[in-house]
């Protein structure tokens, strides 16, 4: 059994029922499934509701990594094809990520469910903002830098948020949400935006 067969049956389960199964048992009951074959795959139903979100991620940046031409992308390029691919993929099953959404009163940062995709996204941003350093697209700057990968999660909870409260037609306006939220992010770290204002505070500071 894959874990792909296991992921479509709890989605389907919560799409027509508007809650999870009952139990591992309840569940592979519906797919014919040993329950023991199921604890060899996941430990939980917990565990299936993160790497479904995990899957979303990993899918989406297996396909850009087949692209030929998305390798040849400036840093800021491939976190702009990600996010436009990214929520692509989330179409699919737009109606099952809204009822996790609206089941929940935490703010996205806070669910478990994202737990998994978190470090997996984290470990690709910081692969993006290494190769910036290398090609001078983004400056390296002390006791900053460190932060940057918080920012680009920050950024992609907001670009999910987005999507999730998007009614414009074809979700148009959060493809504009990406490319400004991008956009900004890169001249904030490229330039010498963050520079200033970092003289500007230590100026305040010393005044004191």
């Amino acid at each position: 059994m894959e874990k792909s067969t296991i992921r479509d049956a709890y989605k389907r389960y919560w799409l027509e029922n508007g809650k999870a199964p009952v139990s591992v048992f309840a569940l592979c009951k519906i797919i014919d499934l040993p329950e023991p074959e199921f604890y060899g795959l996941y430990s939980s139903l917990d565990a299936v509701e993160t790497d479904v979100w995990l899957d979303f991620f990993e899918r989406t940046l297996a396909k850009l990594q087949e692209d030929p031409v998305y390798q040849q992308y400036s840093a800021q390029e491939k976190l702009l094809a990600f996010y436009f691919l990214w929520v692509q993929q989330l179409r699919e099953d737009r109606s099952y990520i809204l009822q996790q959404y609206k089941r929940s009163h935490l703010p996205l940062g806070q669910l478990g469910q994202l737990s998994a995709f978190k470090k997996a996204f984290y470990d690709y941003a910081a692969q993006l903002i290494r190769e910036g350093y290398q090609t001078a697209e983004i400056k390296e700057r002390k006791y900053i830098s460190d932060q940057y990968v918080h920012g680009f999660w920050l950024q992609a909870l907001f670009v999910l948020r987005y999507w999730l409260e998007d009614r414009s037609t074809n979700f148009e306006m959060t493809d504009a949400a990406i490319e400004k939220a991008v956009n900004l992010s890169f001249q904030l770290i490229q330039s010498n935006t963050i520079d200033s204002l970092l003289d500007f505070g230590k100026f305040m500071l010393t005044r004191k």
